[in-house]
């Protein structure tokens, strides 16, 4: 390879590098987009393109990246590690969890001076690169998972409808006994039924790892074009009635909007109790208090503050909760008031 020029990259620049690599995204998207970032942003001389760099092979694309990361870690004054152990345990672990072609795994096969960036990792940073980090000091990676709640490695994935379940699920999972990043549970917000069918359909296509699919009580048309290309690791559930919010148990939609509302008195809860879906309900409050509309992921960020004990778990909720951990966990005692 001609002598090359580098700008170095910052300790930041680094980091967000090695998250950016560390996400849950397939392994070839991932790491092409990272690396031509780096090689457009950070090589000097010989100056490219991203469509030129389009053009090259894999090896090279994975040579240049790994140059300049290598250097702006040498001028940060970090040593030089000819330790791959955490380049290996990527390695293996992409493999374990999406299906890779052979050129995919040329851009995995790299000598990046992971050992390096472990220790610009504070224990303050987000959940994957703490893993990263520990990929090169625990040996036995699902119990470090446990003990500090790292989220990976991932082992299922649930691809819901929207924010409300994003949100909610791992807050309920942890009253009913199960800490969705303890035990390698990844959530996908598709932002609609008819994206939780594309998403399928792509995850489907790559991913070795079991999928959950979630839907509301209207996406049987979308249950049926799911289960037209179900795999014998997949389930889906569909709710019994209406939404997530649906789900809901009165009692913490009451103390939900009693945290938010300075009088409660003032509400008419009545409305809770009738056979209009949740949802326009609690649009109806918003609207009659003066407030802004009604949103989803600012009144789901609500409930989950107010969730006290397992009595906020309706019966569906728990169903789906013995679905995505296989009755593995028991529900822990209510917690005192």
């Amino acid at each position: 390879m001609e002598k090359i020029k580098i700008k170095p990259l910052t300790k930041e620049q680094i980091l967000i590098s090695a998250s950016r690599l560390t996400r849950f995204k397939h392994t070839e998207i991932k790491y092409l987009r990272v690396f031509k970032d780096i090689i457009t942003g950070n090589l000097i001389y010989p100056k490219y393109k991203k469509q030129q760099l389009d053009e090259f092979d894999y090896d090279t694309v994975k040579d240049l990246a790994e140059k300049i990361i290598n250097f702006s870690l040498a001028e940060l004054g970090i040593e030089e590690y000819k330790d791959y152990l955490i380049n290996q345990r990527l390695f293996d672990y992409e493999n374990s969890v999406f299906k890779i072609n052979a050129q995919t795994q040329k851009l995995l096969k790299n000598k990046i001076n992971y050992k390096g960036i472990a220790e610009l990792i504070s224990d303050n940073e987000v959940n994957n690169l703490r893993w990263l980090k520990a990929l090169g000091a625990e040996n036995n990676l699902t119990k470090a998972r446990e003990k500090n709640s790292l989220h990976f490695p991932v082992e299922k994935v649930i691809i819901c409808e929207g924010i409300t379940e994003e949100t909610l699920l791992p807050a309920f999972g942890d009253v009913y006994g199960f800490n969705f990043d303890k035990n390698g549970i990844h959530i996908i917000s598709a932002g609609g039924k008819n994206q939780v069918v594309k998403t399928y359909y792509e995850l489907s296509e790559y991913l070795k790892l079991p999928i959950f699919v979630l839907l509301d009580k209207d996406a049987e048309e979308n249950l049926r074009a799911v289960n037209h290309k179900l795999r014998d690791i997949d389930e889906v559930y569909i709710l019994a009635s209406g939404e997530f919010e649906d789900l809901l148990p009165q009692g913490l939609v009451e103390r939900t909007l009693g945290y938010a509302f300075e009088n409660i008195s003032l509400l008419d809860i009545k409305l809770l109790d009738s056979d209009v879906p949740r949802v326009k309900i609690l649009e109806e409050i918003f609207k009659t208090r003066g407030l802004h509309e009604f949103k989803k992921a600012e009144f789901a960020n609500l409930v989950k503050i107010n969730i006290k004990d397992k009595s906020d778990l309706s019966d569906e909720i728990i169903r789906i909760l013995d679905k995505i951990t296989a009755n593995k966990k028991e529900l822990p005692e209510k917690v005192p008031s």
